[in-house]
């Protein structure tokens, strides 16, 4: 087998693979994904469901590739906020707009971890509370960096990013929840209780001793 040809049956894999978690993505966005049947997905993705078992070995596998999926969403959103260095001198400000920007920008991603998180079935609900565990923890480390923290203990400073990432799912929750086409008026007033909500918990910083 040429190369040429490997590498196209590699790309019509991975297009197919990709297929099976948007059908699942967009259909789980009107019924809830535990509630989604493997031939569902597979006749949205345009395969037949024997198909779907040379990507995927049960639909809780999809589930968990799509939090994933999701999660990447939201690392690749902060990464690029950190090269910014507009944003990272005025963070609080700029937070607030990137994260009304990135919610709208990927409604589907922020849609499904916000439905299933606590109403999704056991497997995709604990992989979401892995991830934002995890993004709780990576948070930290920035903070960790900052003016006065630095003397913190580490469970403080992990207590610190919680606060702020269950300040961002909450206001998340509410710019998806926004009618389709938006409302400027509100989500300028998200992001003003966003900013003020991140200000009130940055004030703290200073006084706070583990």
């Amino acid at each position: 087998m040429s190369e040429s040809v490997a590498l196209s049956r590699r790309e019509q894999k991975e297009r197919t693979r990709q297929a099976i978690l948007d059908a699942a993505l967009r259909r789980s966005g009107e019924v809830g994904f535990a509630q989604l049947s493997l031939r569902q997905v597979a006749k949205d993705a345009g395969i037949v469901p024997t198909a779907f078992y040379r990507h995927f070995a049960s639909m809780d596998e999809v589930g968990l590739a799509l939090v994933e999926e999701c999660f990447g969403t939201l690392r690749t959103m902060i990464r690029e906020a950190q090269k910014d260095p507009d944003t990272m001198s005025n963070i609080i400000d700029a937070s607030a707009e990137i994260l009304v920007r990135a919610v709208k920008e990927n409604k589907g991603h922020f849609g499904f971890v916000a439905r299933e998180r606590q109403s999704g079935s056991q497997v995709v609900r604990e992989a979401i509370t892995r991830e934002l565990e995890l993004f709780i923890s990576e948070l930290a480390l920035v903070l960790a960096r900052l003016p006065n923290v630095e003397r913190w203990s580490s469970e403080d400073v992990t207590m610190a990013a919680g606060l702020f990432v269950r300040n961002m799912v909450f206001r998340a929750e509410q710019v998806i929840a926004l009618p389709e086409g938006g409302r400027p008026e509100r989500e300028e007033e998200i992001k003003r209780k966003a900013r003020r909500e991140m200000r009130l918990i940055v004030l703290g910083f200073e006084q706070w001793e583990s």
